[in-house]
């Protein structure tokens, strides 16, 4: 199994780094290795709107995102962590979605596969804190989330978020929180979800 687990925070150790890690290390647990990736370590552009994906289906930005393209394609499952701000995604892992309408293009206008032969329908997993104790603090990027694996071409199938986690390192307070992420990571990596 192939699976590409992205760090979305800016901030290095933060909250959805730490919940990432504990994921993976359920995911190494259980025989798994996956494929990390550090946005923050990245240097890409947003989309630009330029519809150079149009005939292609490729983007046609050449930087930090083609080794994302490149994970993304050969992935069985996608796990991303980002936090929420201002009830939505961080601006950097809100980049690199956006950078997925070449895939859309790919899907829906050329009707073509997106991810390579052989790539099982895989999973799409979010980890995500915010600072909110609001009720609809993640529906934003839940929603963003869904269509981010739609265009990938792969079901959102599982989410982990936590209200009221702001301070770093505040999720290791929460009583329950890296204990899920570890779970899931082991769920993961034996092909239960």
């Amino acid at each position: 199994m192939y699976i590409t687990a992205i760090y979305g925070s800016p901030r290095k150790s933060g909250n959805t780094d730490l919940l990432l890690q504990a994921c993976i290390r359920g995911m190494q647990d259980a025989g798994q290795a996956p494929h990390e990736l550090y946005l923050r370590n990245l240097q890409f552009s947003p989309c630009i709107e330029c519809g150079g994906c149009s005939k292609s289906g490729r983007c046609v930005i050449a930087d930090g995102m083609d080794e994302v393209y490149q994970h993304l394609l050969k992935s069985d499952c996608v796990v991303v962590s980002a936090p929420v701000f201002f009830y939505g995604l961080n601006a950097l892992t809100k980049a690199m979605v956006d950078r997925l309408q070449c895939f859309w293009v790919k899907k829906y206008l050329l009707h073509l596969p997106v991810r390579d032969p052989g790539t099982a329908e895989g999973c799409g997993i979010l980890l995500s804190a915010g600072g909110s104790r609001g009720a609809k603090n993640f529906d934003g990027i839940l929603l963003t989330m869904k269509y981010f694996y739609d265009a990938l071409d792969m079901p959102f199938s599982r989410s982990l978020v936590y209200h009221n986690i702001d301070a770093q390192g505040s999720i290791l307070k929460h009583p329950t929180a890296l204990t899920d992420a570890y779970t899931l990571g082991k769920t993961i990596a034996e092909n239960k979800t």
